[in-house]
């Protein structure tokens, strides 16, 4: 089978043909680089509208020279339907109609960020891996279950690419902020920034306020480059861990174009290592917006039936990843995977070693982190961790006994609770417990921080709470409701039948928590990137 590809949903126009039999791909782009600061939605239009009809051109040409007496050149036409921006958006949308009435082939309508993760996984291999989409208007943590990719963890305010622009235009620097940071990087040295974690969600509003802080402030610019790396890509790596760690994967895919950033690549490559899992990023021409991706995904789904009528394919600049049905896959494959709990098991932060009655858990230092940056991160979640665990427990929140810490050694002794994780044991009932305890919590100004099936042990009776470390004493609605959808994420990518596990969970938090915080979860479920 021989697909035209087509993509435009920002900045790059692109055009490409994939050849299944022998798995090349010919890829033609022309990328729009405006004259100063970010991107212009009409000047990125107007490029589009004079640069996608010559990069098809290109490709049609190609197509046509390597077809033999095949007629049409090529068996299918695949396009960008979404995310991005409307006007581009509309172009690519138009041509790739065009060109598929003239020949009389199948149009197939692809989700530009499950072509950034599919490209990643058609050429590593892997089976089922959790992807780590890192671009400029994206920044989110899938994993594929129950015919679907899931989301996992997000950004909640911006993208990464978008976000590192944002500075680079403060300092006056044009678009592509990225390799500017890179190149800027490699002559810095490090300075402390906020760096903010919740679960696997991520926000990146406030280092970037903090760094243009910092610019303003006369700090060297390589400076703060360095450290904005080093923060970012920080954050990133570790909820990628945190990602592998709740499924029980040992493979990871990198997708979007902040991917081609090397520091980035060695973080994800170091923290794997240390895993024993496997780490892909692809050839830095699939990393960017390119058109390859959508001829490749647009195969697998022609090949599967998953084509779309002329007529219905209106283009969508808010087509989230995970509202994709996954027609080129099996249903039974998923990113879950059973983890035993016996004997050490290492988390996505610690080490964790039973025995008898007590745990001793410890967390290591991270090889891929900054040494400051890691020591301040194990020595604030030490001291968080053991002081929130006891507090919670005085509120009657079923919490283990904190038996000795050690804020040198970053390491916990703990009464050992449950027989299991909740991962492994999942059920309405001990789901509505969790909830229970989580309103409990609120009530007396504590947020978990990080409360997925990982983090919750099962006993007979009843369910603990354990793992405060991204904890914190707050009476805000907004952190509450965090709290909730960091659970509900963590059932959402793992659970079999997640529906009534939801259900179960927030009719227990409901018994006695606030129908203020189960309002603002429904608007922080819909602030995610493109919902």
């Amino acid at each position: 089978m021989r697909v035209l590809g087509i993509e435009g949903t920002a900045w790059a126009a692109s055009a490409a043909l994939h050849d299944t039999e022998r798995d090349e791909t010919f890829i033609e782009s022309d990328p729009y680089e405006p004259d100063s600061g970010g991107i212009h939605p009409r000047e990125a239009a107007e490029h589009m509208s004079e640069a996608i009809p010559r990069v098809v051109e290109t490709v049609l040409e190609r197509a046509e020279a390597t077809s033999g007496e095949q007629s049409p050149p090529i068996d299918a036409v695949a396009f960008s339907r979404g995310p991005g921006l409307g006007p581009c958006l509309r172009i690519v949308g138009t041509a790739a109609r065009a060109l598929a009435g003239a020949l009389d082939v199948p149009l197939v309508g692809v989700n530009h960020m499950v072509a950034h993760l599919e490209i990643g996984r058609h050429e590593s291999g892997f089976d089922s891996p959790v992807c780590l989409n890192a671009s400029g208007a994206n920044a989110h943590l899938l994993g594929y279950h129950n015919g679907r990719y899931r989301v996992l963890g997000e950004t909640m305010d911006t993208g990464v690419g978008n976000a590192i622009d944002k500075f680079t235009r403060h300092v006056g620097w044009t678009h592509p902020g990225g390799p500017k940071v890179e190149r800027a990087a490699a002559d810095g040295e490090y300075i402390d920034l906020p760096y903010t974690v919740k679960g696997m969600d991520f926000s990146f509003s406030g280092i970037m306020s903090a760094a243009k802080q910092a610019a303003d402030d006369g700090e060297a610019v390589e400076d703060i480059c360095f450290s904005l790396q080093e923060h970012v890509f920080g954050m990133l790596t570790e909820v990628a861990e945190r990602a592998l760690s709740l499924t029980g994967t040992d493979e990871l895919v990198l997708g979007g174009g902040v991917g081609q950033n090397r520091r980035l690549r060695e973080m994800l490559a170091s923290m794997c290592e240390e895993r024993g899992a496997e780490f892909y990023a692809p050839d830095p021409r699939f990393l960017r917006d390119n058109a390859g991706m959508i001829a490749v995904l647009g195969a697998k789904m022609c090949a599967a039936g998953d084509t779309v009528p002329i007529d219905e394919s209106a283009i969508d600049p808010n087509f989230r990843p995970d509202q994709v049905p996954v027609t080129w896959r099996g249903d039974a494959e998923s990113v879950a995977r059973a983890v035993d709990d016996d004997g050490a098991v290492r988390g996505a932060e610690a080490t964790v070693e039973f025995h008898g009655e007590r745990v001793v858990k410890r967390r290591v230092p991270k090889a891929y982190r900054h040494p400051e940056l890691d020591a301040r991160l194990r020595r604030e979640r030490t001291v968080a961790e053991a002081r929130l665990t006891s507090e919670a427990r005085r509120a009657g929140v079923p919490t283990p006994l904190v038996r000795d810490v050690d804020v040198r050694e970053a390491t916990i002794t703990f009464q050992r609770v449950g027989e299991a994780d909740l991962a492994a044991t999942l059920d309405a009932d001990a789901v509505a417990d969790v909830g229970r305890s989580l309103a409990s919590l609120h009530r007396v100004g504590i947020v978990h921080g990080d409360p997925t099936t990982r983090n919750v042990r099962v006993g007979e009776s009843r369910t603990f709470l354990i793992d405060f470390g991204l904890g914190f004493h707050t009476g805000h609605v907004e952190d509450h409701a965090m709290d909730l959808h960091v659970f509900e994420q963590s059932i959402e990518g793992t659970a079999a039948d997640p529906d009534p596990l939801l259900e179960a969970f927030e009719a227990g938090y409901a018994e006695t928590g606030g129908d203020d915080v189960l309002a603002r979860l429904r608007t922080v479920e819909s602030r995610g990137r493109y919902r």
